[in-house]
């Protein structure tokens, strides 16, 4: 993947802990860290997401199709053989 150079300004206690990151990690370089920080950010927030998306989805349902969803959950447990 093709990288584009940017340079940042960042504090000396910033700079310290992405180099103890590097270093704890075993990384390369402190871009490769920065990588790693960014792409989990990015994952959080595509979480934060979906997890708002299902809570908005379920919040929306009617008491009967609350209890219609209940119904098959159960019918589909009883379904499942039981270890004696």
């Amino acid at each position: 993947m093709r990288k584009a150079k940017k340079t940042f300004s960042l504090t000396r206690e910033s700079v310290k802990y992405l180099e103890s990151l590097r270093r704890g990690k075993g990384a390369k370089s402190v871009s490769s860290v920065l990588e790693e920080l960014i792409r989990q950010q990015r994952q959080l927030g595509e979480m934060k997401i979906i997890s708002a998306s299902i809570t908005s989805y379920y919040d929306s349902l009617t008491d009967a199709q609350v209890a219609e969803d209940r119904a098959w959950g159960e019918f589909a447990e009883s379904q499942f053989r039981t270890e004696d």
